[in-house]
């Protein structure tokens, strides 16, 4: 990707800072929009304060599902920069490096169309569902972020001088395995794409010969290697796995999902992110593979349906593991700057290819007229859905500040340090009101993992491990029964925005336990 900042970089870098901000300041209070994103302020700071990777201080844990990202977060705790401010800077240049990077694959499909790159920028910094991930507080936009840069250095490898040195051809892809690495240690699921575009460097060979295709690999493998081993070494050390504790505890979590038809389930993993000026690029993503497959190499048009093929595969993986479409089809939200990016690319040549048609007849007229509009509702619905956007972020923030953060600091004002809890969303308890803990999710408790949909296994290991307190939504309580007489309820938020979302009844309490079922006293 050239070096050089351009004006256009500018710009979106500006629309970028200025999209967040409204969704920040929008929203009207500090905080984030998922007690996940609390988490990974508690594996930022501890890394940054105490040189622990833990969640509880002094008990090593794998429960962070971006190791690059709590590396990031500690930086700005390591330099004493407010945690907010420097979150949501991160999120911010996240964002607009994904538009920088669009305008510079769009040279790839579209080299002269000043519209494509202008498109494909506008479109990337504009659409709600990543202005909300870049200032949600997680690892989603830098994910995100690194899988249209993984793109483009995998299509840069077709313009590649054939005359380059082999060392340059094995520092080429040295890079490409060090970026593969960093977009796995954003999220562990980034392999896959790695594994797509190694596949199809196999197939079209665009470093040339097949000599200079595996010298291209083995450099891969051990920029790979090198950047990747330190974090699979720490988590083979802490859980026995190469993968963190969070994929098992997720899996369990979500389990019953998986009795749902498949192809329902990828439906409605679809359907999260589309909802937007987005739906209205499908056109587009079509046109995009007819052009790429209807020219003379197939295997290059192959090659550049990269986007698509990586954006299918993942949607695919969650639907067949965790087809969780819930917080706006968070787990698959990463796909949307490559779908973004292929649906503008398609809808900008059907526009070039009408104004090509030289015959005045009243279908081509139409044809025209068709596209136009069509690309001109894509920005308008859009821009219009950044709005309901905000509303949605102004929700899901008061939900966690009103719910997460009000019961952690009523634990840290009431209930001794001591005194062992039982909690399910730990996010904001471990940043406000740090203390041992056991999680019933088993994020950072791995030997609850097995037992997390027993209810009963849930009450006995609570007993046999002394918790003395829960804290926990009604469908979270064990057995999701929070008339047990064995729970004797303390406090409850009865938040407004709760009840005005979800319904009466559902608010976060947290319980003295009885095990005896006397909570007299």
């Amino acid at each position: 990707m050239p070096l050089t900042v351009t004006r256009q970089d500018a710009v979106l870098l500006l629309l970028s800072a200025m999209m967040v901000a409204l969704f920040v300041f929008g929203a009207g209070a500090s905080g984030f929009p998922l007690d996940d994103s609390w988490i990974h302020q508690v594996y930022g700071r501890n890394l940054a304060l105490n040189g622990e990777w833990a969640f509880i201080s002094g008990e090593p844990s794998a429960a962070s599902t971006s190791p690059l990202y709590t590396v990031i977060l500690a930086t700005g705790y390591f330099l004493r920069i407010p945690y907010f401010l420097w979150t949501h800077l991160i999120g911010t240049l996240a964002l607009a490096l994904t538009a920088m990077i669009g305008t510079r694959m769009r040279r790839y499909i579209l080299p002269e169309s000043s519209l494509a790159s202008w498109g494909v920028g506008i479109m990337l910094v504009s659409s709600w569902h990543l202005i909300w991930a870049a200032a949600s507080g997680m690892e989603t936009m830098i994910f995100g972020m690194l899988t249209l840069l993984l793109i483009y250095l995998a299509w840069r490898e077709i313009e590649a001088e054939r005359s380059q040195a082999t060392q340059a051809v094995a520092m080429r892809g040295a890079i490409f395995g060090i970026v593969t690495a960093l977009t796995a240690l954003a999220r562990p699921e980034g392999v896959v794409l790695g594994g797509i575009a190694a596949l199809l460097m196999l197939i079209v060979r665009p470093q040339g010969t097949f000599q200079r295709v595996i010298i291209f690999g083995v450099g891969a493998a051990i920029g790979f290697g090198i950047m990747l081993s330190p974090y699979a070494w720490l988590n083979w050390q802490l859980t026995g796995s190469l993968l963190p504790n969070t994929a098992n505890a997720k899996f369990e979590q979500h389990a019953l999902l998986l009795e749902l038809p498949y192809l329902l389930r990828y439906g409605r993993l679809s359907l999260a992110i589309l909802v937007g000026g987005q739906i209205l690029l499908i056109p587009g993503m079509i046109a995009y593979l007819w052009q790429q497959f209807s020219s003379k190499n197939r295997l290059h048009g192959l090659y550049f349906a990269l986007p698509i093929l990586w954006g299918l595969s993942h949607i695919a993986i969650y639907a067949a593991r965790l087809p969780a479409a819930y917080q706006h089809g968070r787990y698959v939200l990463p796909t949307l700057p490559a779908f973004i990016f292929v649906g503008v690319m398609g809808t900008v040549w059907m526009i070039q290819q009408t104004r090509k048609q030289g015959d005045k007849s009243v279908f081509t007229l139409l044809r025209r007229v068709s596209v136009q509009t069509l690309a001109i509702s894509a920005v308008a619905v859009t821009l219009a859905f950044v709005s309901i956007g905000l509303d949605a972020y102004r929700n899901d923030v008061a939900v966690i500040n009103t719910e997460m953060i009000a019961s952690a600091e009523y634990i840290r004002e009431n209930i001794p340090h001591d005194e062992l809890m039982a909690i399910h969303d730990i996010g904001a308890v471990g940043y406000f009101a740090p203390r041992d803990m056991i999680d019933i999710a088993g994020l950072v408790t791995p030997e609850i993992i097995p037992i997390v949909s027993d209810g009963d296994a849930l009450w006995n290991y609570m007993e046999a491990n002394g918790a003395q307190y829960l804290m926990a939504f009604p469908d979270q309580v064990p057995n999701a029964n929070p008339d047990d007489p064995r729970l004797c309820r303390i406090f409850y938020t009865d938040s407004d925005i709760t009840r005005e979302i979800r319904g009466e009844g559902y608010s976060m309490a947290i319980y003295r336990l009885a095990y005896d079922a006397t909570c007299e006293g």
